[in-house]
């Protein structure tokens, strides 16, 4: 590795410790405390050897009046250890909490406030593994590791300074040896914080591996596909094992590299010593090889600590990433509590990112207050995308997309979206109760008899009747517990509850049983009422009664007209409408 390079990695090392320190900076009170712990912990140790050498002292002299105190000053001893060792880590353990508990949070915050590009490029798995694997990673480097650096650094300091003060030129040693202990030292830290990125990027394959056969349990047994899943995630897991085993490697090798160092460093030192101490008391003689063979444990437990912070600067290094990740763009101040629901794009393209070829082009259309606009074609036409604008889930460069008149980017994100409620063929629901479902985010604060309203009118109270605990009972993940059809309702009655000027329904009544569409459409119908509605439709016969039909092909308008003209006109919808119709007739 080149000089630049090392220079490089140890400038950003020090930046993301830095960075990883302003979280701790809040708590400097507790972590003063933790300090004064661990210097009086350390500060026993050269003590334990000057007693060590008053005993011997006292035992080759004639004057022994004192001899009696010294198993009092052991008892002493140990209990300002205890006590220093219990400053030291209680609370440096109540600062990483504190730490950790903010660093999870602002990583899922941040997660809030990210644009829907972000999860359309990133692995859910390693997502997830932010938040749990790398936050747990920076323990090492802010409990840990910490701890080893202030006791042991302190222990060492005190009994190099004991040795100082015994003989200075032979602990003169021990200092020729830093340098060497500090490549080395260097050396296995890169290393260690190279492995570690590669952990935990194979233990983020493994948490993406299991998270999607456990949403997709049902697929996977459908289709055979265990013996696949188990392949993928013992490929996986092996990857890191061989991760794990170079990094243990590396630390395994690098104890006895720093222990052989050292063994040098003693014997150089016991050499010298058997010359120069010839006039020296045995106690003196024995304290200062006490002090001299306590050494090398904290200089190596310093060691450790070093590999340790680097291995929690890596995961710190890929949380930062996140947290760096820009946020949606929420540059608008228009406000209002409710629109009239004028919708009108125009001269709107739009690409995606990666791609060349335009989902969308040149769409105009104006979309009149009140009125239900239907938009058909084939998959991949530019339906999805351009109903995904209208909120800003992504943002277009090209044309204006406008409501009331008013650009949509001059609304606020929260403001903009109060003004739409989406019900879409895949249902999202989450692990509570239906009550807490219908009334979920901004509708939190919705009355009891409001939320029992809304399920009343998209005809799901039937059901939430039949359930143990009604209202209360809760669903599972996603909803698991209920059909698809009962999932749809939740979905309409949440929708209902909103009460937005505008709705998009995005294949809402898509492969589900008649008894289900029935009810589902009637619910529907009463939803569109006195909105602005925009429905993506795979059934065809659910949109006839639109004021308007638009088919799309290659991001395109290409017909636009209600459904008797359209049909009249024997064009492109005419063609998807007789297509679909003589395929139930021969169902």
């Amino acid at each position: 590795m080149s000089t630049a390079e090392t220079t490089g990695i140890k400038a950003s090392n020090t930046l993301i410790y830095r960075r990883l320190m302003k979280y701790a900076l809040p708590y400097w009170r507790l972590f003063i405390i933790s300090t004064i712990g661990f210097a009086l912990y350390a500060a026993t140790e050269p003590v334990v050897v000057l007693i060590i050498q008053r005993i011997i002292d006292t035992l080759g002299g004639q004057n022994r009046d004192d001899i009696q105190y010294l198993p009092l000053a052991f008892v002493v001893l140990f209990l300002v250890r205890g006590l220093g060792s219990f400053l030291g880590n209680y609370y440096l353990a109540r600062i990483s909490g504190n730490v950790i508990h903010k660093l999870r949070c602002e990583i899922f915050n941040h997660y809030t406030l990210l644009p829907v590009s972000y999860f359309d490029n990133q692995n859910s798995g390693f997502l997830i593994s932010r938040i749990t694997n790398n936050v747990g990673e920076i323990t090492r480097a802010t409990t840990d590791s910490v701890r080893s650096v202030f006791r042991e650094g302190f222990t060492a300091l005190g009994l190099l300074g004991y040795l100082a003060y015994t003989n200075w030129k032979l602990s003169l040693v021990f200092l020729a040896l830093a340098p060497i202990v500090m490549i080395t030292v260097k050396y296995v830290g890169g290393r260690l914080k190279r492995l570690s990125k590669s952990m935990q990027s194979t233990i983020g394959d493994l948490t993406h591996i299991t998270s999607e056969l456990i949403t997709g349990s049902r697929i996977v047994k459908g289709f055979g596909g265990e013996a696949y899943e188990r392949q993928r995630f013992r490929e996986s897991s092996l990857e890191n094992r061989r991760q794990y085993r170079k990094l243990i490697m590396t630390l395994s090798l690098n104890n006895p590299l720093m222990q052989l160092l050292i063994s040098f460093a003693l014997a150089g030192m016991m050499y010298l010593a058997l010359i120069m101490m010839k006039t020296s008391t045995a106690g003196e003689f024995v304290g200062f090889f006490t002090a001299a063979f306590l050494l090398p444990k904290p200089i190596r437990q310093l060691s450790d600590a070093n590999s340790e912070i680097l291995r929690g600067l890596a995961a710190a290094e890929l949380l930062f990433e996140v947290l760096d990740e820009p946020k949606e763009i929420d540059n608008g101040h228009y406000e209002i509590n409710r629109c009239q629901g004028k919708i009108e794009f125009k001269n709107l393209s739009f690409t995606y990112a990666g791609t060349t070829h335009p989902a969308l082009n040149s769409i105009n259309l104006t979309i009149e207050p009140g009125k239900t606009i239907a938009l058909v074609g084939s998959s991949g036409s530019g339906k999805s995308t351009l109903i995904n604008l209208l909120p800003r889930f992504y943002d277009y460069m090209q044309g204006e997309i406008l409501i009331d008149d008013v650009p949509i980017q001059d609304y606020s994100l929260f403001s903009l979206r109060n003004q739409m409620s989406i019900v879409t063929q895949n249902v999202t629901l989450f692990n509570a109760s239906v009550a807490e479902n219908i009334a979920y985010g901004v509708l939190d604060s919705s009355e009891r008899w409001q939320i029992t309203q809304a399920a009343e009118d998209a005809y799901a109270m039937n059901f939430i009747e039949n359930l143990p605990n009604g209202l209360d009972t809760e669903i599972g993940e996603n909803g698991v517990k209920l059909s698809g059809g009962q999932r749809q309702r939740l979905a309409i009655a949440r929708a209902l509850l909103k009460d937005s000027p505008i709705l998009i329904l995005d294949e809402a009544t898509s492969a589900l049983d008649t008894e289900s569409e029935r009810y589902i459409q009637a619910a529907l119908d009463r939803l569109m009422r006195g909105r602005t509605t925009i429905v993506v439709a795979h059934r065809l016969s659910t949109i006839e009664n639109a004021d308007s039909i638009l088919v799309m092909e290659k991001g395109e308008i290409v017909e636009q007209g209600t459904h008797s003209e359209l049909l009249a006109r024997d064009g492109a919808y005419a063609k998807l409408y007789n297509l679909q119709f003589s395929d139930h007739a021969i169902t």
